[in-house]
């Protein structure tokens, strides 16, 4: 619907700025399970479904890739292309598809505050997030915590 909205990266990172500022002062009142973050899944599914058809991985990170959903990609590689990408910048996958990658990078490109984040390697997606709110647990840092077990494989703990 509102795809169109994602050719304009700069104005996107503007009001993500925006709406983190507006919405950080509710931190405590925005609960993961709570009326609040029903509310917020409910936003999040209307206006970023539309805006950057989102799969409300519960840890978004369009802010880093370009304002371009990642796991958009028909194999849900969350750190750039995989190693198929045609000549035209189409996917390899479905090859009248444009590079979700591609997309990211030159997006990126144009974002001034966050645009560089997309040379940061993003941990795996952790899927017990699915269907949550991506505000909601960023500002809990619940998209930062990783499930028993990532720690050993990651080096960690």
């Amino acid at each position: 619907m509102l795809r169109w909205l994602q050719n304009s990266p700069q104005l996107l990172e503007q009001v993500y700025r925006g709406t983190y500022q507006l919405i950080k002062p509710w931190r405590r009142w925005l609960m993961p399970g709570s009326r609040l973050e029903k509310f917020f899944i409910r936003a999040e599914r209307l206006g970023k479904g539309a805006i950057f058809d989102c799969r409300m991985c519960g840890q978004c990170i369009l802010h880093s890739t370009g304002m371009t959903c990642p796991m958009t990609c028909p194999k849900n590689l969350r750190n750039g292309p995989c190693g198929g990408v045609l000549p035209n910048g189409n996917c390899e996958i479905l090859p009248d598809m444009p590079c979700i990658w591609v997309q990211a990078w030159e997006r990126s490109q144009h974002m001034k505050t966050y645009g560089l984040e997309i040379l940061v390697v993003q941990p795996p997606t952790n899927h017990a997030l699915k269907d949550s709110s991506s505000w909601v647990n960023d500002m809990h840092r619940m998209d930062e915590m990783m499930p028993r077990g990532w720690q050993t494989l990651l080096g960690g703990e």
